[in-house]
């Protein structure tokens, strides 16, 4: 297999970074880090290469202890990616669990490898839409993404020192080609349309634009390098002032639409050729009458920043609404125990389990939104525009 796709840059990131980190003290494992649903803090404050290959060592070791392995590796467009990835690694290996690293990469495309290459067991280091200095990682066990207690009990086992340890070998893969391909044969676009694609200088850059290609839509692709500085705007698209440069592109190159994604391609947001931001409880239901056109009955979930539009949309649409925790794993896990084909969140996380692996990914989204839209005679904006609006509890 190809190596994966390197950044093009003058200076070695990761020789920088080992500089910088011998010029300071080794930063202390602090509690503070491991939250709700990931691991998450600030370079050379509370993390740096030596916390990394702690983490590494924990999540080697529970995955053997479930027989889980081998653990799939990536990394966002951030700074300090490469050096966090190296320890992460050497944590892992050093536990005797095996590593596949496919590099820098969308969240959802480690997602998709963990599923299809591995038992469902990955790292991927991300600050997702936190500023430049931030980083952190998002854990899976066995197809299980860590939260609550689980992150904890990372926190523990290191402080316990209950580490396993041997040999464990590195693969390097690069899974993009394969990751396209799987969602172009799955996703058919009948009628090709016109989109700007704004990744925010984020990761989703090195994949987003030729996923859509793949489909036979033309994209328009914005800030697709990607640049761990985030030098145009901050790449969260649930915050409406990082969607201006987007709505202008839109109306100027006159598309069918404008999609963005954040750092870690994970999330999605929508805007229509008039400029109008599309909320995601109103992609939500766009996206779940479609689903439940195939499964009738069907259990949806959405978190409680949602507008009451949408439990009304789903159960006209024959579906059983369910409002629940806000959390991308406590979603991921709750739809496992139901069941249920698709959920989504105010911020713009959408998982589908219809068709593909009820994770959370902002391209994958972004192909069945383009599917739903290029199947039917109207317009995409007089499609988008007809679904029920009104004002939801913005992330405060």
């Amino acid at each position: 297999p190809a190596a994966p796709p390197s950044l093009n840059l003058h200076y070695d990131i990761a020789e920088r970074r080992r500089q910088k980190e011998a010029a300071h003290e080794p930063i202390a494992l602090t509690e503070g880090i491991f939250r709700a649903y990931d691991i998450r803090g600030v370079i050379d404050k509370t993390l740096d290469s030596g916390v990394a290959r702690k983490i590494g060592q924990a999540v080697g070791s529970e995955v053997l202890q479930r027989k889980a392995g081998p653990v799939v590796v990536a990394r966002d467009g951030r700074l300090s990616g490469p050096y966090l990835m190296k320890g992460v690694i050497d944590g892992i290996v050093s536990t005797g669990c095996d590593v596949i690293d496919i590099g820098a990469a969308p969240t959802g495309v480690l997602y998709y490898a963990a599923h299809e290459f591995a038992q469902g067991s990955a790292i991927v280091i991300t600050g997702s839409h936190n500023p430049p200095d931030y980083n952190g990682f998002k854990v899976m066990v066995g197809g299980d993404t860590l939260h609550g207690e689980a992150i904890m009990g990372l926190y523990h086992r290191i402080v316990k020192g209950d580490l396993k340890s041997g040999q464990g070998r590195v693969e390097r893969r690069n899974v993009i080609k394969d990751y396209i391909l799987r969602i172009s044969e799955d996703v058919k676009v009948e009628k090709p349309l016109r989109v700007v694609l704004d990744c925010g200088n984020g990761i989703g850059g090195v994949c987003a634009p030729d996923v859509l290609r793949a489909l036979g839509d033309e994209v328009l692709p914005l800030y697709d390098e990607v640049d761990g500085t985030f030098p145009n705007h901050h790449p969260d698209p649930s915050e409406p002032e990082n969607l201006q440069d987007l709505i202008e592109s839109v109306r100027l190159m006159d598309a069918d639409l404008g999609l963005a994604l954040d750092g870690d391609a994970d999330r999605l947001g929508v805007v229509t050729l008039a400029g109008d931001i599309i909320f995601p409880d109103r992609v939500m239901m766009l996206l779940a009458l479609d689903v439940l056109d195939r499964n009738p009955g069907a259990t949806i979930i959405y978190d409680v920043k949602c507008t009451g539009h949408l439990p009304k949309v789903i159960r006209e649409a024959g579906g059983v609404p369910m409002m629940y925790k806000t959390g991308h794993s406590l979603i991921k896990a709750k739809m496992k125990e139901l069941g249920s084909p698709f959920a989504g969140e105010m911020s713009g996380h959408f998982f589908f389990a219809e068709r593909w692996y009820g994770v959370d990914d902002g391209i994958y989204s972004a192909a069945r939104l383009l599917e739903i839209l290029g199947a039917a005679e109207t317009p995409p904006e007089a499609i988008l525009n007809a679904l029920p609006t009104s004002y939801s509890t913005p992330e405060l």
